[in-house]
């Protein structure tokens, strides 16, 4: 259902024009569908979110880097003087002599270096890092839900306070037209001055009230540019999305139980867990490398000319006897932690049951008020008018007339109110659930998926430019 309300709907207008052009000076309207695509694309905080979600990622080809073979390479050259220098012997009839030598050794070498076995350590870990990865992905993902959650409940405080202002701005006026009658009565002696007195109380608190409707209306256009990204401009009234909403409370929370993201977040952690289990145990295992090198020198031993080549093969196994319990301690260590992830997982299924009844039961009152207040507005109109009528009889007093206008002004804001409740609570209901979220709301933005920079990277053993180029 679109905002009606009722003889207040009409004075969004005034309200409108209370504030100026920062909703009403652009003619196209900004629908809530359009807002919560701005903040998708621009919160930092989910771009944020994103960013880690990406850094996380990265572990996957760290942790694959294991199974492949390491390659390094070695060269060196340098110049070496070899100075001989022999006296003379005349015994022997030998005559001083000196012998130079200048040679330029130079090396190069290559070695690669592959472990063959570990106690599966390495497909482990690697299996440990997609479930990491995948942890976070559904963090971005509660933080797109949370995201658009908020900018929701910001696009509909725009529109309260905008719809609250005009209410106080119209009660105002009609205080003051009361207070003019009043005061031409007084003098013409069909009212006391207490009548009077009371009037101008009225429009006293009238306009105290006006002023606070105005600091709560910027403050709500505040939060609006922060969150959307940009100021509101000529919003258009919001309908509660209804569409995505089970029929039933159970089918919400099997949903919630199957899909919210703190769930899932909680689940993979719990398999990264299990992983990491596997992964110390894998320590008592022996490890089994083999390593290749192949190397050229010229000039070696100072000699010159003379070159050698040499090549080969070796392999290693390394088997873990004792390394004074610090093993056994991080297997006992991996498995509490694996205990630990289990029971987070079953906290938050049972947390996020709770916030689903909680919203669920958020809603179905907020409607019920809205019936309610609907009611009470018809009731209070008549009772306005009656008293109005009476008044000019004599019958009632001015204050009765003012106790019965400030009655049908708290009714119609309490209308205002419930009607912007319905739409957060059910925005409320989806968050719960889990299925709040760009591509569930049908947003007109490109949506991100990042299943797919992992899908990206998990098998990139090259290259120091990131998916998107940086």
């Amino acid at each position: 259902m679109r905002w009606r309300f009722g003889r207040a709907y009409a004075l969004m207008g005034l309200a409108g024009a209370a504030i100026g052009p920062a909703i009403v000076s652009d003619a196209r309207a900004e629908t809530i569908l359009g807002a919560l695509g701005k903040a998708y694309v621009f919160s930092p905080d989910l771009g944020q979110q994103r960013a880690a979600s990406r850094a996380a990622d990265e572990n996957v080809p760290r942790a694959a880097s294991a199974l492949r073979p390491t390659i390094s390479a070695t060269a060196s050259a340098g110049i070496f003087n070899n100075r001989v220098q022999s006296p003379a012997n005349p015994l022997f009839g030998l005559p001083a002599y000196v012998l130079k030598n200048q040679t330029y050794p130079r090396n190069a070498g290559l070695t690669i270096t592959q472990t063959l076995y570990n106690g599966n350590r390495a497909i482990n870990s690697v299996r440990q890092a997609e479930s990491t990865a995948l942890s976070s992905h559904e963090q971005s993902r509660l933080s797109e839900l949370m995201v658009l959650n908020a900018a929701a409940t910001a696009y509909m405080d725009v529109l309260r306070d905008t719809a609250l202002l005009a209410l106080d701005q119209s009660n105002l006026h009609v205080l003051r037209e009361q207070l003019s009658q009043s005061q031409a009565r007084f003098k013409f002696g069909e009212i006391t001055r207490t009548d009077v007195s009371q009037s101008e109380a009225a429009v006293s608190q009238g306009e105290a009230v006006a002023s606070t409707a105005q600091g709560n209306l910027q403050a709500s256009l505040a939060t609006y540019s922060q969150l959307i990204g940009a100021p509101p401009r000529n919003l258009d009234p919001a309908q509660p999305p209804d569409r995505l909403l089970p029929a039933t409370l159970d089918e919400a929370i099997a949903y919630a139980q199957r899909e919210h993201p703190l769930i899932q977040a909680a689940l993979h952690a719990a398999d990264a867990a299990a992983l990491n289990v596997k992964v110390q145990e894998g320590s008592l295992y022996p490890t089994v490398q083999v390593q290749g090198s192949v190397a050229q020198s010229w000039d070696a031993q100072s000699t010159p000319k003379e070159q050698t080549f040499n090549y080969g093969a070796m392999g290693t196994l390394n088997v873990p006897i004792y390394d004074g319990g610090l093993t056994y301690s991080n297997i006992r260590q991996a498995k509490e932690q694996l205990s630990q992830a289990t029971l987070q997982a079953d906290l938050q299924r049972e947390t996020i049951r709770q916030e689903v009844v909680a919203a669920w039961a958020g809603l179905r009152s907020t409607r019920a008020n809205i019936r309610s207040f609907q009611a009470q507005i018809r009731a209070n109109e008549a009772a306005l008018d009656g008293v109005r009528q009476e008044a000019k009889v004599g019958q009632r007093t001015t204050l009765d007339v003012l106790n019965a206008q400030q009655t049908l002004l708290i009714s119609r804001t309490n209308l205002v109110s419930a009607q912007r409740d319905q739409v957060v609570q059910t925005y409320n209901v989806l968050a719960a659930m889990g299925r709040l979220s760009a591509g569930g709301l049908g947003l007109a933005v490109a949506t991100i998926d990042p299943r797919d920079h992992l899908d990206q990277v998990k098998d990139k053993a090259f290259g120091l430019r990131t998916p998107d180029g940086k």
